[in-house]
């Protein structure tokens, strides 16, 4: 069975998130004019972010960063700076 990090990995062209997702990810992260799905594929696809399953969610954390995709539609949820 593959792991999380390697499901997740292997269907990163499939992460998206919505207007309100992005509108969100830029607040919680204080980010401008960057393109906040191709900066969470950047953090997921590190080797050193630690990816997780719990329930209908993955969890992925790296550099103080803790970002939420759905498993079953691969959204980004939510992203969160880790205090």
């Amino acid at each position: 069975m593959m792991s999380n990090r390697a499901i997740l990995i292997d269907n990163i062209d499939k992460i998206h998130t919505t207007e309100m997702g992005v509108d969100r990810i830029r607040r919680n992260l204080k980010l401008e004019n960057v393109d906040v799905v191709e900066y969470c594929k950047d953090k997921i696809m590190d080797e050193n972010c630690h990816i997780y399953r719990q329930g209908k969610n993955w969890y992925c954390e790296i550099d103080s960063v803790k970002i939420t995709v759905n498993v079953y539609s691969y959204t980004i949820i939510t992203a969160h700076i880790i205090k």
